[in-house]
């Protein structure tokens, strides 16, 4: 990426060198998300030529000193926010907000390669068990991870609540799964007939499609009883923001997942109902490597499937043609990159 919002290229490299305290892993899977638009449409800070790609899975090749736990040959993933491993927030397991944290593909070179550079390797890896695929371990790192987080970490989602997604891309998915996974009444709301199959597929108890005629938050209330206990925005908009927050029941909890980018950094957001309601207004950014082992335990034990998100694997050629049109696509899943592949990746049987 040489240009903000320009052309795409894939071409030749130098090979990293593994950081002190970091390595460098080969990409053997990387997903394809709507984050690595905002980047590349201008959203976040980057210096260019840039190399984005933060949802990773691999195996470690190179080791820098002072690693401890890491050897060449290992199989892991990492969260998307990297800590310090030194701050408070890192100490206390909440790396995921460290205020001195790196990003693959945001703040360095990220994952659209055959090799990435990751610091802090003690704090921010994650060993992909053997019987976990390297599609599915990638596929934790941004969407699946920070679902999972979202549901139980900030709205403590309860057996028989019922949860309202909307968006039905790999986040809006991912929480469609986990939140049935916890025995919640899942709706799902997308404006893609094939999303909301997809999602109708993965779990969901209901689907409301986003029209621009129907009444996101009526058809709710309507469902439920008078609005979801738990509602999330899986795609960042102010549209689907308010559409999330005013199809809660009172005293119920919004997460926003979704990024709501604006020239001023302020987003419109229904406050006057969440004063009057008492609704909690939540944010979720990622998960830390140290809350990746219970979700590891679900996947392990088949409550959770990641590699079911899967839509479509590809190279990284046809990558960069299709991350530039990733906000008007609507893919009914997750897209991802084989960076070592030379043809067309066609989907694979990941069971």
């Amino acid at each position: 990426m040489d240009e903000i919002a320009g052309p795409l290229e894939v071409r030749e490299a130098a090979d990293p060198t593994a950081p002190d305290g970091g390595v460098v892993v080969t990409v053997r899977a990387t997903g394809l998300c709507r984050s690595d638009w905002h980047a590349w449409a201008g959203h976040d800070d980057i210096l260019l030529p840039h190399v984005p790609g933060h949802e990773l899975a691999g195996i470690i090749t190179g080791v820098g000193s002072g690693v401890q736990k890491w050897v060449v040959g290992d199989r892991v993933t990492v969260p998307f926010v990297c800590g310090c491993g030194r701050c408070e927030w890192c100490a206390s397991g909440n790396a995921q907000v460290c205020p001195d944290q790196q990003q693959p593909g945001f703040t360095h070179w990220g994952s659209f390669a055959e090799k990435v550079t990751l610091y802090a390797a003690d704090t921010n890896l994650v060993a992909i068990p053997d019987d976990v695929p390297f599609e599915a371990a990638a596929a934790l790192g941004c969407r699946f991870a920070t679902a999972y987080r979202a549901l139980t970490a900030r709205a403590h989602v309860k057996s028989g609540e019922w949860v309202t997604i909307v968006g039905a891309g790999g986040v809006g998915l991912s929480a469609v799964m986990i939140a049935k996974a916890f025995g919640a009444h899942v709706i799902a709301v997308d404006r893609s007939s094939t999303a909301l199959a997809t999602a109708t597929r993965l779990g969901a108890d209901h689907v409301i499609i986003a029209d621009g005629a129907t009444d996101v938050s009526a058809a709710v209330g309507e469902l439920t009883g008078g609005g979801s206990h738990v509602s999330i925005d899986a795609v960042g908009s102010e549209q689907t923001c308010a559409d999330a927050i005013l199809s809660l029941r009172r005293r119920g909890r919004h997460v926003q997942i979704g990024l709501l980018p604006t020239p001023t950094g302020l987003s419109g957001v229904p406050m006057a109902r969440a004063i009057a309601w008492e609704l909690d207004i939540l944010g979720s950014h990622g998960m830390a490597a140290s809350d990746y082992p219970a979700m590891l335990h679900l996947i392990e034990e088949g409550r959770l499937r990641p590699q079911d998100l899967i839509e479509r694997t590809v190279t990284l050629a046809e990558a960069a043609d299709l991350l530039p049109r990733m906000d008007t696509a609507s893919p009914a899943g997750m897209t991802m990159i084989h960076p070592a592949a030379q043809g067309t990746a066609p989907r694979r049987d990941l069971t």
